[in-house]
């Protein structure tokens, strides 16, 4: 199985799962890059998973319907170009044989979901040589999903959740955002080591025109200050801008306010 991220607009990736006949995509905000790879490769189009709502992640999903020979998957609680398969959190998804577990991760919209998979069966291995995970525009490197609909209290909790998941992880954000959002994570924690190599690497890749994505689990707990809300170090600079910022969820809140405004 192969993953490959599909560079859309600007900023975004569809991510691609195929097996060198079918693929599924993810989140085709536009139809021409996933048409223009189903053609290079001589893939069939067997199914979509969105992740929320939003036009850059749904927009070309009805150009593909003459070539989709299988079915729209997307989150319950939101509006999806019908006709699509609804899921909600628990539910699974067959994605060429390999076992994607739903998981509702409310914040930057009301009902954002992402995509788990972690094995095949009961034999703990993935056809993908590690866990991995779509998670739309909840996670990114080093940052997260403005709040456009759900709360920090709802967003904070998303993140946990997707935080807890296996270090090895392979975290298929939907935007090239890490660049940006390194910067705002170096205004928390100039000091942090990881944080610094990391920016570093991220920095050469993108000069050489490769994508930072995917991430890692492990990766984003050492470097992401939404993550991070915990650390001492990430707790004080919160309470430099808000004394009253006492609990994680403040820390978090302070910090997505404070990254809205930064540049």
């Amino acid at each position: 199985m192969e993953l490959i991220a599909l560079p859309a607009f600007a900023d975004n990736y569809i991510w691609m799962v195929h097996d060198g006949q079918a693929a599924w995509v993810v989140d085709p905000g536009e139809a021409a890059p996933v048409q223009q790879a189903l053609d290079s490769m001589g893939l069939d189009l067997a199914g979509i998973l969105v992740t929320h709502h939003h036009g850059d992640h749904v927009g070309g999903i009805d150009a593909l319907r003459p070539r989709l020979h299988g079915r729209v998957v997307g989150p319950a609680r939101e509006v999806i170009p019908q006709p699509f398969e609804p899921v909600r959190e628990g539910d699974h998804v067959d994605v060429l044989g390999a076992r994607f577990e739903v998981i509702e991760v409310p914040g930057h919209t009301a009902g954002h979901v992402a995509y788990f998979h972690e094995c095949v069966g009961g034999s703990g291995m993935s056809p993908f040589g590690r866990p991995v995970l779509f998670c739309g525009d909840t996670l990114f490197s080093g940052g997260c999903g403005r709040l456009f609909e759900g709360t920090p209290a709802q967003m904070h909790r998303s993140l946990a959740r997707l935080a807890d998941l296996p270090g090895e992880t392979a975290v298929c954000c939907a935007h090239e955002y890490t660049l940006s959002n390194l910067r705002f994570a170096l205004a928390v924690e100039p000091r942090n080591p990881e944080l610094l190599d990391y920016d570093t690497d991220c920095r050469a890749r993108r000069a050489t025109g490769l994508p930072t994505l995917p991430s890692r689990i492990d990766l984003e707990r050492a470097v992401n200050p939404f993550l991070r809300c915990h650390e001492p170090a990430v707790a004080a600079r919160a309470r430099d801008r808000d004394p009253t910022a006492t609990e994680a969820v403040e820390v978090f809140r302070v910090l997505r306010e404070w990254k809205n405004e930064f540049r």
